[in-house]
């Protein structure tokens, strides 16, 4: 796997993540009864997104480790994800 290869793999984990995190322990302005002016009351109060950020890295490094040294030793290929032989037989590449 290149350079390259490996930082958008972590991207594409970290991303992942970040949407996963991104709903936990939200609080609606409407539920802390501070509603600012021009925002919905389903806004969040303080959506914590420093603090999820460095929980995501640590998370996505946790999991982009094991899921890059199995694609670098070839425990997953492109042939494991072909559900329909498609990819076998020439046609893209």
């Amino acid at each position: 796997m290149s350079v390259v290869s490996a930082l958008v793999l972590y991207a594409v984990i970290w991303f992942i993540c970040l949407f996963v995190a991104l709903p936990i322990k939200i609080r609606s302005q409407e539920e802390e009864g501070d509603i600012a002016p021009g925002t919905p009351p389903s806004a969040p109060s303080d959506p914590m997104l420093g603090l999820k950020a460095k929980w995501v890295t640590v998370a996505a490094g946790l999991i982009w480790i094991p899921v890059s040294l199995a694609i670098e030793f070839g425990l997953i290929t492109v042939e494991d994800i072909d559900f329909f032989g498609r990819w076998g037989d020439g046609r893209y590449g």
